[in-house]
C-alpha cells in the first residue's frame, strides 16, 4: 500500500520575527511524519515499544531549500529508502501545497532492546521484517 504523504500546518509559535519559520521545525515535522510512515506500515512506536523495542535516531539531514511561512500547510512524502534488518533511512521531501520544494532531510534510525542492545528485526520479529523490506523496495522505485 502507498504511503500517503503528511500533512503540517505551520503554528505561529515556528516562526521568527520574519514569520518565517525556523530552521529547527523541519526536524520535528520530519519526527510527525516518521511517526506518521512507521503508524501506516502497521508497525507505530506504539505497536514497537509494547514489543520491547525502540528506535532511536542516528542522523539527521536536512537542506533548505525555499522558506516556509506562517500560516502555509506543507506537505511531506516520505520514503524508506534503506533497510537492513537493523538500521533504516528514511528520505524526505517537504513541499508547499503547490507543489514547490521546501526542504530535503533524510534520518538514519536502528532497532534496540529495552536495555540498549541492537536486535535484527529478521531474527525477532519476521513479520515486521517483511513489512519493512516491502516498503523499502517500493522506495528505490
Amino acid at each position: 500500500m502507498p504511503l500517503i504523504p503528511y500533512k503540517h500546518k505551520t503554528q505561529y509559535y515556528e516562526t521568527d520575527t520574519m514569520k518565517i519559520v525556523h530552521h529547527s521545525n523541519y526536524v520535528r515535522w520530519i519526527e510527525e511524519a516518521r511517526v506518521d510512515m512507521l503508524e501506516q506500515m502497521g508497525v507505530g512506536y506504539d505497536v514497537m515499544e509494547k514489543a520491547g523495542v525502540l528506535s532511536p535516531v542516528l542522523s539527521v539531514r536536512c537542506e533548505y531549500k525555499a522558506m516556509t511561512r506562517f500560516p502555509e500547510t506543507v506537505v511531506i512524502s516520505v520514503r524508506l529508502v534503506r533497510y537492513t534488518g537493523v538500521k533504516f533511512e528514511i528520505e524526505y521531501e517537504i513541499r508547499g501545497e503547490r507543489g514547490d520544494l521546501r526542504t530535503l532531510c533524510s534520518s538514519s534510525h536502528c532497532f534496540i532492546d529495552e536495555s540498549g542492545k541492537p536486535i535484527s528485526l529478521r531474527r525477532k520479529f519476521p513479520e515486521w521484517d517483511k513489512i519493512f523490506l516491502s516498503y523499502a523496495e517500493k522506495g528505490r522505485d
